[in-house]
């Protein structure tokens, strides 16, 4: 089965937070948030659809005070469109999206328990031949509900093509 890889629309906000919280794992945030993302983020984030449904997303933008980066903040695939690589596709088309092509870095936030995201990351940097910098990012303390030290990835420097 194929999936259709695009820019979300507003509507995909609430489906976006409906698979956040179907499939566990992610912080669910509320669904406002996704919609905005999905509305004022359309241009850094990317959308997959399998007939019609939700099969994953990125969601990411550029953040002002470090304007060579895109920060991923979330990336989930349902359960059922997993292991086939839609993970990988969604950060290739991110990065090739006009918004996103001059960025030369890659950064997101990671717990380091968290095998997955860690794989994922650290096989983007080594397809596109670059470093992957992991460094101290978020502490456990600065949150207010428990939650893991989130770690820095910084994977770059990015070039065209």
């Amino acid at each position: 089965m194929t999936e259709v890889l695009r820019a979300p629309v507003p509507s995909d906000g609430a489906d976006m937070w409906r698979l956040v919280g179907r499939m566990g794992g992610l912080e669910l945030n509320s669904c406002y948030a996704y919609v905005l993302l999905a509305t004022h983020f359309a241009d850094t984030c990317v959308v997959a659809t399998r007939e019609d449904r939700l099969a994953g997303f990125v969601v990411a933008y550029r953040p002002p005070t470090d304007l060579w980066s895109v920060f991923v903040w979330q990336i989930g695939v349902a359960p059922e469109a997993r292991g086939v690589g839609l993970a990988t596709r969604l950060l290739d088309l991110l990065l090739a999206r006009p918004t996103c092509r001059d960025a030369r870095y890659l950064t997101a936030t990671v717990s380091p328990d968290n095998s997955a995201s860690l794989n994922l990351f650290k096989g983007l940097a080594r397809r596109r031949g670059v470093g992957c910098q992991i460094q101290a990012g978020f502490p456990a303390a600065l949150f207010s509900q428990t939650h893991a030290d989130e770690d820095l990835l910084r994977i770059g420097p990015l070039t065209q093509g």
